[in-house]
């Protein structure tokens, strides 16, 4: 017997209803629910042929702990944002805009697992096969243990897996898969939700490393339920702006490593390449002695990054003055802004405020405060600071100058950059010392580093 069913599924977060409804109840998304037509068949369920082996509840103190075991590729930069590497297992999506380079560089670290004799499986819903290898001959990523194959059904996807055995798998993309026990097209909710399920079963049961390719919104969420985030061990955005050459690989999930590592890469005619300085990349373009240029140092995760702070102060005749930021929280540019008008005395109401994080870098970390402060006071005064000044502290409500973690590695790649001062909360001065070459001018307040950074 076969019953046909019509529900509503929310596209943001899979909340599932019975009706249509305006608002969503579980992530209060308007307009998000869209109709499916599920088939219910008394037969055997949608991935019950992987494993029928019953597990029996175990005491977490017979449980042998162990740290788990890597495969390190070849990329050094995926490496620092997977935690140190891949592990066998796991399942990884990854997420980013059309072209701008997650099948290359997928494509490019399966090359590299063979080299170290491990099978990859790439999977292709979008290209045929011979687009695949046209895109390898251009990497130069062909070997005998690379395995390709077009193929959008879960159950012949499966099928190949048994027969190659491989130690790597790329599903490329998970929104062109389809399961053919679910009814509804292929990229709806159940059909993403479902073969998400199916290849998680197949990675931990056979222990195959897999990795998902999705796509995203218009917004720059990965389409599809939000479930499907939850149910991965590893989620990467792939970001960067298409018309420049560099790639920033941000971790936003890791079960196995830390959510705050980045990985720079370099696109180029060969492929992608890494960046192993990505703070001399970042200031490489950057002018000397202009108003409104400031150098902060940013921790992403273990690694300390140099980036460019440019503010931009013009009037405007317009009742409401404007708050523009790339790179940087707005409500965050706001509170600094009323920070500056009332300590400062800066008349900031009917001028525009525009911020910008040279090389397209996200920053969202409390250190990079101090920094924007002294970007919109150098452009709002129109007085350059010194060139080779860096900045980094957190402002407060009251105009003081908060303490930050990691100064002894934020200076040092500072001084190794050739700056010569650092203007720094005065209360990450102790427990540390400064390497020799380089001044430390300590401050309290906002007042303070105004004062010491603007010429």
């Amino acid at each position: 017997m076969v019953k046909t069913k019509t529900k509503f599924y929310c596209e943001q977060c899979g909340y599932e209803s019975a009706k249509w409804l305006g608002k969503c109840p579980g992530c209060e998304a308007w307009n998000t629910f869209v109709e499916e037509i599920e088939t219910i068949s008394k037969s055997r369920g949608a991935g019950t042929s992987i494993s029928n082996k019953k597990e029996k509840p175990i005491s977490i103190i017979n449980i042998e702990s162990s740290e788990e075991t890597r495969v390190i590729t070849g990329n050094q930069e995926l490496n620092r944002v997977l935690g140190g590497g891949l592990v066998p297992g796991s399942l990884i999506l990854v997420g980013g805009d059309p072209g701008i380079g997650k099948s290359t560089l997928l494509l490019q670290t399966s090359h590299e697992l063979t080299e170290q004799q491990l099978k990859v499986l790439y999977i292709s819903g979008e290209e045929s096969v011979r687009q695949t290898k046209l895109r390898a001959d251009r990497l130069q990523a062909v070997s005998p243990l690379l395995f390709v194959l077009s193929e959008t059904n879960v159950e012949l996807i499966e099928a190949a897996i048994d027969e190659v055995q491989p130690d790597f798998v790329v599903i490329d993309s998970i929104q062109t898969v389809f399961h053919p026990a679910v009814t509804s097209a292929p990229g709806s909710v159940s059909q993403v939700r479902e073969c998400t399920g199916h290849f998680m079963r197949i990675a931990k049961v056979r222990g195959i490393a897999t990795v998902l390719v999705g796509h995203v919104t218009k917004e720059g969420a990965i389409a599809g339920p939000r479930l499907l985030e939850h149910m991965v061990d590893c989620v990467l955005y792939f970001e960067g702006e298409r018309h420049h050459s560099y790639r920033v690989l941000r971790a936003v999930k890791n079960r196995f490593g830390s959510t705050n590592e980045i990985g720079i890469f370099e696109m180029r005619e060969s492929g992608l390449v890494e960046v192993s300085n990505p703070s001399e990349l970042f200031l490489s373009e950057r002018p000397l002695g202009v108003a409104g240029s400031t150098v902060v140092a940013s921790m992403e995760g273990t690694r300390p990054v140099l980036v460019e702070l440019q503010a931009l102060i013009s009037s405007t005749n317009f009742p409401s003055p404007r708050r523009m930021a790339t790179g940087y929280d707005h409500n965050r540019l706001s509170l600094i802004i009323a920070v500056l008008e009332k300590r400062m005395g800066m008349f900031l109401q009917n001028q525009d405020a525009y911020l910008n994080i040279a090389g397209g870098v996200k920053l969202d970390e409390p250190a990079v405060d101090l920094a924007v402060a002294v970007s919109i006071a150098s452009s709002f005064r129109d007085q350059p600071t010194q060139p080779f000044d860096v900045v980094f502290g957190e402002v407060g409500l009251t105009g003081e100058v908060r303490g930050v973690s990691r100064v002894d590695q934020r200076v040092r790649e500072a001084q190794k950059l050739g700056f010569k001062r650092v203007i720094m909360p005065e209360k990450s001065l102790k427990g540390w010392t400064p390497p020799p070459g380089i001044e430390i001018i300590g401050v309290q307040t906002v007042a303070q580093a105004l004062s010491a950074a603007l010429v």
